[in-house]
């Protein structure tokens, strides 16, 4: 479909096809299997500029917006999504601070993230603390003209590679949720360590680690918006940004299944004749096509609500995440299926694209945790209707 980029958007778009097919891809099983950073491509994107597309000028960015990043991120992650979470999580770790961050902290760590110099990281889950994020035990106490930041937050996606986190912490637990305020830190604070490197199923080439916070010390000043209590809001309005480019993940890695898939189809000869032949594949192609063209609509339109400057998209936000995943994790699985043994096999790339596909259902809110945001703003919206 001709989804009517901009001049600017389609070279955005040309670029990362191009760099995703030269450098991302020919090292994708490698990364796979070793599990190592990928500091070579990161540093090819930041050259090519493309950690600043979605940031804007003033703090060093091109002025893009939800939809660039979306562009980026779909189509690294054809190639390589564990590539592409990396690239992308550090928008997520800096959203924060574009959101509700003072123009003193913008100007400090955007214009770093949208150089490329510096990877952020975002940290809010803990292990009783996952869909539940009110139930954080994170804490930070101020003393003096410092915050002391006691914890542990777990699964952190560029954890040990960022240099700059944004991290939630309750600096108020008898107040709940607007108890919970935000913090920056950077790497090499006192205090601050990681713990071990995640050995994941998928996206092995990112890295996910702890952050430990052990009477870690850090200015006062590098409280999120000089606010406390507007940490859950900010973690809230993050994920309502972001959540479409974990859409955009899923649909990249959907279109790589699916690219595999048709090729091998028309590759692959059983009595006499390629099977992209027979119609019962062509079927399970098409309904592949269908589902994919779907959730990349789904994903483009809530990316241009959010830039367009909605201001409340949660339940568009939401569906798009929750149909893509679902979409990829179908797609993928199917590609297996159409590649047969070989799909099984991991010299071919479709049954990593499986293995990946899985966490874009868990991570950012699961999916079944999307349901329920959108039937509440349903519910919400029917409400305001009838007053």
């Amino acid at each position: 479909m001709d989804y009517f980029l901009t001049e600017e958007q389609q070279m955005i778009k040309d670029l990362a096809r191009r760099i995703a097919d030269e450098k991302v891809a020919p090292k994708a099983a490698h990364y796979d299997e070793t599990g190592e950073f990928p500091w070579d491509i990161m540093k090819i994107l930041a050259d090519a500029d493309l950690f600043g597309v979605y940031l804007p000028e003033e703090y060093g960015g091109m002025g893009g917006g939800v939809l660039e990043q979306c562009i980026v991120v779909e189509e690294l992650s054809r190639a390589c999504s564990g590539v592409a979470v990396s690239y992308a999580a550090s928008g997520l770790g800096c959203s924060p601070i574009l959101v509700l961050g003072s123009e003193e902290q913008k100007k400090k760590y955007i214009t770093q993230v949208a150089s490329g110099k510096k990877l952020a990281a975002f940290g809010a889950t803990e292990a009783n603390a996952g869909s539940d994020l009110a139930a954080m035990e994170t804490t930070a106490v101020l003393d003096g003209n410092e915050y002391v930041l006691n914890g542990t937050k777990q699964w952190i996606t560029n954890g040990g590679e960022a240099d700059i986190y944004t991290v939630m912490a309750v600096t108020d637990k008898k107040k709940g949720p607007r108890g919970i305020s935000c913090f920056i830190v950077e790497k090499g604070t006192p205090g601050f360590t990681f713990g071990k490197k995640e050995n994941k199923m998928g996206i092995r080439a990112s890295a996910t680690r702890e952050l430990v916070f052990d009477n870690c010390r850090i200015p006062k000043e590098n409280l999120l918006g000089g606010k406390e209590g507007i940490g859950f809001i900010a973690t809230m309005r993050t994920f309502d940004r972001t959540r479409p480019g974990i859409g955009a993940q899923a649909v990249g890695i959907a279109q790589g299944a699916l690219d595999a898939a048709v090729k091998y189809s028309r590759e692959r000869v059983q009595f006499g004749q390629s099977i992209s032949s027979f119609q019962g594949l062509q079927f399970m192609l098409a309904d592949m096509a269908t589902q994919l063209e779907a959730a990349r609509a789904l994903v483009y339109a809530t990316a241009r609500m959010i830039d367009g400057g909605a201001k409340n998209f949660s339940k568009e936000s939401a569906m798009c995440k929750l149909f893509a995943s679902d979409t990829a994790m179908k797609v993928t699985v199917d590609a297996v299926q159409v590649l047969g043994g070989y799909g099984y096999m991991k010299e071919y790339p479709v049954e990593k694209m499986m293995r990946d596909a899985k966490i874009t259902q868990i991570y950012e809110g699961t999916n079944q945790i999307q349901r329920h945001v959108i039937a509440l703003e349903l519910i919400k919206e029917s409400a305001s209707k009838k007053d």
